[in-house]
Formats: structure tokens, sequence, C-alpha cells
């Protein structure tokens, strides 16, 4: 949706159909499910984004830190690089991360 917003419920069905194969009632079910969630919006058959995809994104990571690892972002990174060594482009990535976080608080 987010690459083909606004885009009519016609259109939605018609690249579900063709990209995941799926009916018609299975796109309006799914489709309910995000708006039911807050994440799409259905206003007279034009379907938009309530949030953005890097907002959704966010949302996920932080559910998913908050579940999986009790809400601890160091215990999630230390299961993920047991398993994934880090390149030294992420590292310094992740620094700068680290650094512009601490300068915001």
């Amino acid at each position: 949706i987010w690459e083909h917003e606004p885009l009519h419920s016609r259109e939605l069905v018609k690249l579900c159909e063709e990209a995941l194969d799926w009916k018609r009632s299975t796109t309006y079910t799914v489709l309910r499910k995000f708006i039911d969630r807050g994440l799409f919006k259905n206003e007279n058959g034009i379907v938009s984004s309530v949030i953005s995809r890097k907002e959704f994104e966010a949302l996920q990571s932080e559910q998913f830190v908050e579940k999986s690892f009790d809400g601890s972002l160091p215990a999630f990174i230390a299961a993920f690089t047991r398993r994934k060594s880090l390149s030294e482009d992420e590292v310094i990535q992740i620094r700068q991360m680290i650094e512009d976080a601490a300068r915001e608080n």
C-alpha cells in the first residue's frame, strides 16, 4: 500500500491478487485488520496510510524487543550478534546511532 498510495480498494485487490494470489475477500479481511490497528484508512474506497512505513517498522521493532527481550535493547543486540558477525561498517553505523541517541537525551 505504501508504494502505491493513495489507491482505490479495487486496485489493491488487483495488486494483491497478482502479487500474492489472494482472493478479494482475503485482501479486504487483511485491510480491515490493518485499518483496525491504525495503519491505514479507507475513505470512500480510497486506501492510504495513517503512519509511514518507517514509523510502522519502528513500532514493530519496539514491540519485538519488548516481547522477546523484556524491553532490553542490549539483550537483543547480544542475541543477534551471537549468530551474526557485524561488519566494520555496521559497527561504525551502530556507534554513530548510539552517539546520536545519547545527544538527543
